[in-house]
């Protein structure tokens, strides 16, 4: 899976790779968490971030195609984070956008989409969040 995490406008980024297992996305969360108090987020902030990523993961892993890698990378900005899961799916699938998690996710993060590349040898789906600095 060759995924852009679209950190260009990011002043740093930071990759995770972890197999797509709900047992492991407790490290991604903590790596967003890290993140976002090392970028002087305030504690709210650095909480919704990890609620969002956490929903985002469990969202992605959910709908994986079995072995799949569960890829989270991170883009920096001078006032904003930008998190962006991936996985590899077995067949065309969704995200669905009308359950409690994603409003949850929706509600936590400054921004967030569903983005996938389904036609191709090696179909993937991902979620894409923005949090903001000045936002609780």
């Amino acid at each position: 899976m060759d995924v852009t995490h679209d950190v260009s406008s990011a002043t740093d980024s930071v990759e995770v790779r972890v197999r797509a297992s709900p047992s492991l996305i407790s490290a991604v969360r903590v790596v967003a968490a890290d993140l976002a108090a090392r970028a002087d987020f305030d504690l709210d902030a650095v909480s919704d971030l990890r609620m969002a990523v956490d929903e985002a993961c469990s969202a992605l892993v959910a709908v994986a195609a079995p072995d799949a890698v569960l890829c989270c990378g991170f883009g920096l900005g001078p006032d904003h984070i930008v998190a962006t899961a991936t996985v590899a799916v077995s067949a065309p699938t969704a995200i669905r956008q009308d359950t409690f998690g994603w409003r949850v996710l929706a509600t936590l993060a400054d921004s967030a989409e569903v983005i996938s590349e389904q036609d191709g040898s090696k179909p993937w789906i991902g979620i894409r969040l923005r949090k903001d600095r000045n936002t609780g």
